[in-house]
């Protein structure tokens, strides 16, 4: 599929019309006919302060995202991260202040993602003296989830899957994300928690389906006694896929089309000189038309709807990380060059 334009700036735009208007030409009218598919995603997204959103703003606060309602366990730890605060430049070296990368990369020293670990940490437990024990995966897009505990706790990830769940307190479950859907579900009544990594491999696969079926079966935890939150991911507004991802969704959920819808671009060249974009191929071969877009969110919410969860204890924090790369890290908006977030959850 070919690279998308990107927006023209207006000085690039009015260089064109210049440009055609010396040899005679005009822009053509033609209104877009076509499905005008807004960038927004379903979910509705939290309201991010003015400050974060001020251009030249030196970021240093580490920025943990809870989940609304959440503070009324006091036994519970939890949290989002975001990009800002942190010791890594690796990612923009020019800019002012560090960010937060989370994930062990090529790009970043080791000794900074576990300088910015230990300070996001700290920032969910909001306590600067001793800290729970964090347990990653090594993440592979699978149905497999463990039961974990202190015992598998280390700076690497030993374990390959995607789910975790724990009911030891004082250890921390952490997914590692830069587009997927972290999700994460507490068992109100029986105080154990667990946390999903859910790309569009592991979502086929049932991995937060199969994961709260794994709950009910180590800890005998009932549906209705469970909460969860999807966490920050790429929305349905940028995540473009193809053909072969619908067919697979197609053959394993009857609701599959209710997750898919065709997204036209939006290019102020293209609806200026619709002329120039013209292809000569037959109808139905043409690289013009629409994109599939598929909704990650709503497949993860579906799925918990599935397993038995109520549909009011289903939190969606709904902010896009690829709209938003002030502050999240985007695998897809920046092309594989970006760091990681976590999401955590444990028992205080």
């Amino acid at each position: 599929m070919p690279t998308p334009f990107k927006l023209a700036s207006r000085s690039a735009i009015e260089s064109i019309d210049d440009l055609f208007s010396s040899v005679g030409l005009k822009h053509g009218k033609r209104k877009n006919l076509g499905h005008n598919f807004e960038r927004q995603p379903k979910h509705p997204r939290q309201a991010v302060p003015q400050r974060q959103r001020q251009s030249g703003t030196v970021k240093t606060r580490i920025a943990v995202t809870p989940v609304p309602g959440w503070s009324e366990f006091p036994w519970l730890l939890h949290g989002f991260s975001t990009r800002t605060g942190g010791k890594t430049t690796a990612y923009k070296p020019d800019q002012r202040a560090g960010e937060l990368n989370l994930g062990f990369t090529a790009s970043d020293p080791r000794e900074t993602v576990l300088a910015n670990r230990k300070l996001f940490l700290h920032a969910v437990t909001k306590d600067k003296g001793s800290i729970p024990s964090l347990v990653t995966l090594r993440q592979i897009h699978s149905s497999i989830v463990y039961l974990v505990g202190h015992a598998d706790a280390g700076e690497e990830a030993h374990l390959k899957g995607d789910g975790m769940m724990t009911g030891e307190r004082g250890v921390l479950l952490g997914i590692q994300t830069a587009d997927c859907i972290p999700v994460l579900i507490v068992d109100k009544k029986k105080r154990v928690v667990a946390a999903f990594h859910a790309g569009w491999r592991g979502t086929l696969k049932r991995i937060v389906e199969n994961g709260v079926g794994r709950m009910r079966v180590e800890f005998g935890s009932r549906p209705e006694d469970l909460t969860a939150a999807i966490g920050p991911g790429i929305g349905q507004c940028c995540y473009a896929v193809g053909d072969e991802v619908r067919s697979e969704f197609e053959s394993q959920f009857a609701y599959a089309s209710e997750l898919f819808c065709d997204v036209y671009d939006s290019d102020p060249i293209k609806e200026k000189y619709p002329l120039l974009f013209l292809t000569a191929r037959a109808p139905g071969h043409s690289n013009l038309g629409p994109n599939l877009h598929l909704d990650l969110v709503e497949a993860n919410r579906r799925q918990l709807l599935d397993a038995g969860l109520p549909a009011e204890s289903i939190f969606v924090q709904g902010d896009c990380t690829s709209c938003r790369t002030d502050r999240y890290f985007s695998h897809r908006a920046e092309h594989g060059f970006t760091g990681r977030s976590l999401s955590v959850i444990g028992v205080r």
